[in-house]
């Protein structure tokens, strides 16, 4: 298995691998292999980085030890601690923006508020001013473009509260919606800058969202009430709940609740992520919770799969993009295991709702399968806090005349250090 390290400055929560090449440049593994990562600081010291491959050698040469396999090509200030951060999809090159040159690519962090950086790498920075500073000798530079954060719907909130995560629209990318823990979900216009709509979407904080694949009307989101929602942007005044925490028994509603029939307070569920190849498909986990549960969008009300293998609690589940994708969880037992459900799941009769459709799919009778058998399992030396795929690679040529084989990465933190690992 091919390694690769990086040791940051600070303890590293978010992360994201790129999507796209840098813009005028061929395919090739520096750009290809560059890494958007997030310090985690409970103060106003944080600071988010691009770091990339000092060296392509390292891919095809084992133990090159006059480098370091990574490098700061830029960072910024960014003061909160940022709980998500996003490249641009791979959609966003080819997409009509109005406020944005050609040679920019876009991050996305979410903490205190939404704001969205302009990165330019070598080659392409211009004259312009920018927030942040030129990473190790580069030329490139990491800019503040825009900051946004509204008013809050709920009552006693002026100010708007912080925001624990955030899912990027592949089909229209100048869409983002945003989760917060004032119980919100607000869809954001990030070429306009203006906020689209915003709705109470849960009865207490709601900390993961994500998009339908394909959809740019239906996202789904999970909360501390315990419950995963599917709301549709053509039809707000009412939102389906897919799945719900089993609520404990003989526990009473919880303190300060409007009403006696409020639910009992359950195990909150913490991250969403859909199969990008099958719609149908999500996976979400539980604080603390040690097993992944994999939800059937036309059977809702209970999981179709668990996934029982980790030891501690799960911290990050994240499904790849290629054809047939694997989804990777991550966990306080230092392990990373890789899924292939496949053979598990049932094929839809047609193709994965699309935008049009709406959450009347037929709902086959299943029965809650247990898998214990990943596929794949690798044990770091310490607890893994988050993960992100790279997008599927071609083999790419280097300069030397070697050749780096095609597949998926896969890039995981634990505390202050990065590892890359080829799957």
């Amino acid at each position: 298995m091919t390694l690769l390290q990086y040791e940051a400055p600070w303890p590293v929560y978010a992360l994201d691998w790129c999507k796209t090449t840098a813009p005028g440049q061929q395919i090739r593994p520096r750009s290809a292999f560059r890494l958007g990562i997030a310090s985690f600081s409970e103060d106003y010291r944080n600071r988010i980085a691009i770091v990339g491959l000092q060296d392509e050698r390292v891919l095809v040469e084992d133990n090159y030890p006059d480098y370091s396999d990574f490098v700061t090509l830029a960072e910024a200030h960014h003061g909160y601690p940022a709980t998500s951060l996003q490249w641009q999809p791979s959609t966003a090159p080819s997409f009509a923006w109005s406020q944005k040159s050609v040679a920019t690519e876009l991050l996305a962090t979410t903490g205190d508020a939404l704001r969205v950086w302009e990165y330019m790498s070598d080659g392409q920075v211009g004259g312009s001013s920018y927030v942040g500073r030129t990473g190790s000798g580069t030329g490139s530079r990491l800019q503040l473009k825009t900051c946004l954060s509204g008013q809050s719907k709920v009552q006693n909130q002026n100010s708007s509260a912080p925001l624990t995560n955030f899912s990027w629209n592949e089909k229209a990318p100048s869409l983002v919606v945003t989760s917060s823990i004032d119980t919100t979900c607000t869809v954001w216009n990030i070429d306009s800058s203006q906020a689209i709509t915003q709705l109470i979407a849960h009865d207490r904080e709601v900390y993961d969202v994500a998009w339908l694949p394909g959809s740019t009307d239906i996202f789904v989101s999970v909360g501390a009430d315990g419950s995963l929602r599917a709301f549709d942007l053509r039809s707000l005044e009412h939102s389906t709940i897919l799945y719900e925490t089993p609520a404990p028994k003989s526990v009473p509603p919880p303190p300060g609740s409007p009403s006696s029939s409020a639910r009992p307070l359950t195990q909150p569920l913490l991250r969403i992520c859909f199969n990008p190849h099958d719609s149908n498909y999500m996976a979400t986990f539980h604080v603390d919770g040690t097993s992944v549960q994999i939800l059937d969008m036309r059977s809702p009300g209970q999981p179709v799969m668990e996934l029982t293998a980790h030891q501690a609690p799960v911290t990050a589940a994240r499904w790849s993009t290629s054809e047939r994708p694997l989804l990777a969880t991550a966990g306080d037992d230092c392990q990373l295991l890789l899924w292939d459900l496949a053979g598990h799941t049932t094929a839809p009769a047609t193709s994965p709702r699309n935008a049009s459709s709406r959450l009347n799919s037929p709902r086959p009778d299943t029965k809650k399968r247990i898998i214990s058998d990943p596929v794949m399992a690798y044990t770091s030396g310490c607890e893994i806090s988050n993960m992100a795929w790279s997008p599927y690679m071609n083999s790419m040529t280097l300069n030397t005349g070697h050749s780096t084989g095609p597949g998926e990465w896969l890039v995981i933190a634990m505390g202050r250090e990065i590892q890359v690992l080829k799957v």
